[in-house]
């Protein structure tokens, strides 16, 4: 199996043509580079919510997300206390699941008290040099998202495993995903 034509008739990856709101992600900023703590923090953010659940359902909340969050500045998100907590929990704009409002949070912490060094350590994982995979190379988790994850959770931040981690860096440019005949090359990427 292979890409499949949108409705502008040009190859895409086929989990981009289930609705509108994926299309627009695929085309726009799935797998460019992320390369700010507050962008890689948002971005990993929003894959820890998103595990167990659609991310269709992540990508309509979106903005709510980005709203609660305070646009995930990190220095800002990092001094929520248990106020902002139960004021998250209480969002039904939001998923509202106590140990990722929590993640969140810390995650926040870390990310503010690392700054840059966030930035490098997340970098540090990028995949080179592999081909762009058929849809039957497809994965979910890979040796470089494992040990992303573990230095990670060294690091300090909290609800992200191997699955996750490499959602993160498909999302962020680390790893070229999209399919071999889709429309978007990596020379086209502009970094956000």
């Amino acid at each position: 199996m292979s890409a499949a034509p949108g409705p502008d008739g040009r190859l895409r990856c086929p989990w981009a043509l289930r609705a509108p709101d994926y299309l627009h992600y695929h085309d726009t900023e799935w797998g460019r580079p992320v390369r700010t703590a507050s962008g890689l923090y948002e971005r990993m953010t929003l894959e820890g919510f998103q595990s167990g659940l659609s991310w269709l359902t992540i990508l309509r909340k979106r903005e709510n997300f980005r709203r609660a969050f305070a646009g995930f500045a990190p220095e800002q998100v990092a001094d929520f206390g248990p106020a902002d907590v139960e004021r998250l929990l209480g969002d039904p704009g939001i998923v509202r699941n106590r140990a990722k409002i929590e993640a969140a949070v810390h995650n926040a912490r870390v990310v503010a008290e690392l700054g840059s060094a966030y930035v490098d350590l997340v970098w540090s994982f990028r995949v080179t040099g592999r081909p762009r995979p058929t849809e039957m190379d497809q994965r979910a988790s890979s040796p470089e998202s494992v040990a992303m994850a573990k230095a990670l959770r060294g690091a300090g931040v909290r609800f992200l495993g191997p699955t996750t981690a490499y959602a993160l860096m498909q999302a962020v440019g680390l790893v070229d995903d999209h399919l071999r005949d889709c429309v978007v090359e990596l020379d086209d990427r502009q970094p956000a």
